[in-house]
């Protein structure tokens, strides 16, 4: 998708709003709002929102166990996999 083609400024969002946020929700493509012809900020639907923060905390979850295999802070798995059985199983 090209953004530029989605772009538009203030004075269209301010006088077409309900139908900007329709087209939103029914394309689920963001729109980029200029204002004096420079980009200012990016209007979204809320399920794009959504998905997009889930995409980053998983992202970020996956830097972490990165930082950690180079940290050297790394256990087998048979070791976790009997761990976890354990707690499941406290017999």
């Amino acid at each position: 998708m090209r953004y530029s083609t989605q772009v538009k400024p203030i004075s269209y969002l301010k006088a077409n709003a309900a139908e900007v946020l329709t087209h939103i929700a029914e394309q689920r493509e963001p729109l980029v709002i200029t204002q004096n012809g420079e980009a200012k900020a990016v209007l979204q639907d809320v399920a794009s929102y959504e998905e997009t923060q889930e995409t980053l905390a998983l992202l970020k979850i996956l830097a972490i166990g990165n930082l950690e295999v180079v940290a050297g802070q790394l256990k087998p798995a048979k070791e976790v996999v009997a761990r976890l059985r354990a707690k499941r199983n406290p017999d």
